[in-house]
C-alpha cells in the first residue's frame, strides 16, 4: 500500500489515503460524473484508509437519484475531491487530479456503466 495525499485547488479541503499503487483510473459515464470529466480511483478506499482534514465548513455535499452516493466539493473553489460510493456505501473513490504526484492525463482509464443502473 502506499500513501496519497491531495486537495482541492484552494487547499482548504484536503485528504489523505492508502491505496495499492496506482496505475489506472476509472471513469463513469452517468450524467453527473460525464459533466465534471474526473477520473476517480479504480479501486474504492475503505473508510479506515481515509483521512479527511477540511476547514471547518469548507465541503459542501451533493446528491442526486436515489441519494445513495455522496459527492463532495469544496465551497470555496467548487473541486470535486471525493465521493462516497452507492455501490460501496461508506467506501471512497478519489478525483486523480486533486492527487499529489498523479497525472490522470497520463493513465488508462476504464469505463463504469453508471448509466445504466437502476
Amino acid at each position: 500500500m502506499t500513501e496519497y495525499h491531495g486537495s482541492c485547488h484552494c487547499g482548504a479541503v484536503r485528504f489523505s489515503f492508502e491505496h495499492p499503487p496506482i496505475e489506472n483510473g476509472l471513469r463513469c459515464n452517468c450524467s453527473f460524473c460525464s459533466r465534471r470529466g474526473a477520473m476517480m480511483t479504480s479501486e474504492v478506499i475503505a473508510p479506515d484508509k481515509f483521512r479527511l482534514d477540511a476547514q471547518k465548513g469548507a465541503l459542501g455535499l451533493y446528491q442526486f437519484g436515489q441519494k445513495t452516493a455522496k459527492h463532495y466539493f469544496c465551497k470555496t473553489c467548487g473541486i470535486y475531491p471525493f465521493h462516497e460510493t452507492s455501490r460501496k456505501i461508506g467506501h471512497f473513490r478519489v478525483n486523480l487530479g486533486c492527487v499529489e504526484g498523479i497525472d490522470p492525463c497520463a493513465l488508462e482509464a476504464q469505463v463504469f456503466d453508471g448509466k445504466h443502473l437502476l
